[in-house]
C-alpha cells in the first residue's frame, strides 16, 4: 500500500467512527436532517463553511486563479460580502423563525406562516431543489474523480466511484450529525491545506517577489486585479460577475439550514465570528495556491489541477497524501449535505407533508437513508462522462439554488406583508430567470453571472407580488 493510500484508508476509519458515533440522532426526521437542533457554535461554523465551499474551492477556485491571477481576488472579496450579509441579515431570525414554527428543512419554513393547503410553496421548494442538487452533486462526483486520478493515478471512473461510497456510506449510517461533525474536520483540513499550500508554492518560488517576477514575464496582466477593464464594459461587467458570486450564500438551502441546526442564539452570534475569519482563510488562499502556481509550473493543460500538483511536485509522500484528504474533504463536505437535503426534499416535505404519510418517524428516517443512496447513484451516472470545468459547473446550480431562496427568505424574515403569491413568485421567478439567463442571454450581455438578474428578478417579485396581493387582517 502508498503512503497515500495509507494516510486516506486512516482518514476515512477516522469518518466511520464518526457516522457510527453519530447513528443514535438518526431515528427521527429532526435527528437524521438536522441533528435535533443542539450543535455547538464551533461545529455550525465550521460546517456552514465546509459545506458553502467544495471541490469548487480547491480545484475551480485555484483553477481560477491559475488561469487569470489577480482578478480571482474578486471572487475572494465577494465571497466574504456574501458570508457576512447572509451570517448578519438572516443567521439569528432565520434560527428564530425554525425554532417557533418547528421547522427541519427551508421549505417548512417558507411555507408555515401561509395557509398553503395545495402545497404551492413546497412543491416547487421541491422541485427546484431535485434539479440544482442533481447538477450540483454530479459537478462534485467529477471533482471527486479528478483529485483520485491526480493524486492517485486512479482511473477516473473508478475515482468517481470510489469518492462516491465513502460519502454515501458515513451520510447514510450518521445522517446530520455525522455531516456536521465530519466537517469540522473536513474544514481544519481544508485551512491548514489552504495555508500549507500557497506558502509552500511561494517559498518554492524564491518568496512573493519570485511569483511576481515569473507571472510578469509570462503577462503583466496576471499581477493586477483591474488588468480585465482594459476590455471595457465586458471587464467591469466580468468583476461585477467575480464578486456576485457571494450572492447566493443568502439563499442556498444547504448553508441555511445550518443556522437552524444551532444550540441557540448564543451559539449562532458566535458562529458568525468564526465563520467570517475562516472563510477569509480559504478564499484567499485558494487564489494565492493558483496564483503562485502559475509562477512555478506555467503551461498546465487543465488548470483546475494545479492543486494535485503543486501537492504531489513540493511535498513528500506523507503530506501529500494529507493534502489529498483535504481535496477529498472539501469535495465530501458538500456532497453530503446535498444528499441530506435532497433526501429532506422527498421524504419530509414531499412523503410527510405533501402526501400526508402517517408513516412513524423512524420508518421515514429510514426511507431518508434509501433517497440518500438514490441521489447519490444518479450522481454517479451523470459524473462518468467527465466534465472539464468543474468552476462553471458548480457556480450555475449554486446561483440557480440562491437566486430561488435567497429572495424569499429575506422577505419571509423582513418584510411584514409578506404573502404566499409573493414566495411562489419570488422562488419561481428567480430560479426560472438564472436557468433562462444562462440559457439564452447570458452570451449576450457580457457573461453577466445569472445571480445578478436572479437574484434582482426574484426580489422585485416577492415584494412587488406580496405588495399587490396582501390583504389587512380583519380588525386592524
Amino acid at each position: 500500500m502508498s503512503v497515500e493510500a495509507a494516510v486516506l484508508v486512516v482518514y476515512l476509519l477516522v469518518l466511520a467512527a464518526l457516522a457510527i458515533w453519530s447513528r443514535a440522532e438518526t431515528h427521527t426526521l429532526s435527528g437524521y436532517f438536522l441533528a435535533g437542533k443542539k450543535l455547538p457554535f464551533w461545529v455550525v461554523a465550521f460546517s456552514a463553511n465546509a459545506t458553502g465551499e467544495s471541490g469548487w474551492l480547491l480545484l475551480g477556485l485555484t483553477g481560477m486563479g491559475y488561469a487569470v491571477g489577480a482578478q480571482a481576488y474578486w471572487v475572494v472579496v465577494g465571497e466574504i460580502v456574501g458570508v457576512l450579509a447572509s451570517w448578519g441579515l438572516m443567521s439569528r431570525r432565520l434560527k428564530k423563525l425554525g425554532d417557533e414554527t418547528d421547522s427541519i428543512t427551508l421549505p417548512d419554513v417558507l411555507a408555515a406562516k401561509f395557509d398553503d393547503r395545495y402545497h404551492a410553496i413546497r412543491g416547487i421548494a421541491v422541485a427546484i431543489i431535485l434539479v440544482m442538487v442533481t447538477t450540483y452533486v454530479t459537478a462534485q462526483m467529477v471533482a471527486s474523480g479528478k483529485a483520485l486520478s491526480g493524486f492517485m493515478g486512479m482511473d477516473y471512473r473508478t475515482g468517481v466511484i470510489v469518492g462516491a461510497i465513502i460519502i454515501i456510506g458515513y451520510t447514510f449510517i450518521g445522517g446530520y450529525k455525522a455531516v456536521a461533525y465530519t466537517d469540522v474536520v473536513q474544514g481544519v483540513l481544508m485551512l491548514l491545506g489552504l495555508i500549507l499550500v500557497p506558502a509552500a508554492a511561494i517559498y518554492a518560488s524564491d518568496g512573493w517577489s519570485g511569483v511576481t517576477a515569473s507571472l510578469n514575464a509570462q503577462d503583466p496582466a496576471l499581477l493586477d486585479m483591474f488588468a480585465v477593464t482594459a476590455t471595457g464594459v465586458a471587464g467591469w461587467v466580468a468583476i461585477a460577475s467575480f464578486v456576485a458570486i457571494g450572492l447566493p450564500f443568502m439563499g442556498v438551502p444547504q448553508l441555511l439550514i445550518r443556522y437552524m441546526s444551532a444550540r441557540d442564539d448564543g451559539e449562532v452570534v458566535k458562529a458568525r465570528i468564526m465563520a467570517v475569519i475562516v472563510m477569509i482563510f480559504f478564499t484567499g488562499g485558494a487564489v494565492t495556491a493558483g496564483i503562485a502556481g502559475r509562477a512555478l509550473f506555467p503551461g498546465l493543460e487543465d488548470s483546475e489541477s494545479i492543486f494535485p500538483v503543486i501537492s504531489s511536485n513540493l511535498f513528500p509522500a506523507v503530506i501529500s497524501g494529507l493534502l489529498l484528504v483535504v481535496v477529498l474533504a472539501a469535495i465530501m463536505s458538500t456532497v453530503d449535505s446535498l444528499l441530506l437535503l435532497a433526501s429532506s426534499a422527498v421524504i419530509r416535505d414531499t412523503v410527510q407533508k405533501i402526501m400526508g404519510s402517517t408513516k412513524s418517524e423512524r420508518e421515514l428516517s429510514g426511507y431518508g437513508k434509501i433517497v440518500t443512496i438514490v441521489i447519490g447513484i444518479i450522481g454517479i451516472a451523470f459524473a462518468i462522462p467527465e466534465a472539464e470545468l468543474i468552476f462553471w459547473f458548480v457556480l450555475f446550480a449554486w446561483s440557480g439554488l440562491g437566486a430561488a431562496f435567497g429572495p424569499a427568505t429575506l422577505g419571509l424574515l423582513y418584510y411584514r406583508k409578506i404573502t404566499r403569491a409573493g414566495i411562489i413568485a419570488g422562488m419561481s421567478g428567480g430560479f426560472l430567470t438564472s436557468v433562462v439567463w444562462v440559457l439564452y442571454i447570458k452570451e449576450h450581455t457580457w457573461d453577466l453571472y445569472e445571480a445578478i438578474p436572479g437574484f434582482a428578478v426574484g426580489l422585485l417579485l416577492t415584494w412587488g407580488v406580496s405588495f399587490l396581493t396582501w390583504e389587512r387582517p380583519a380588525g386592524e
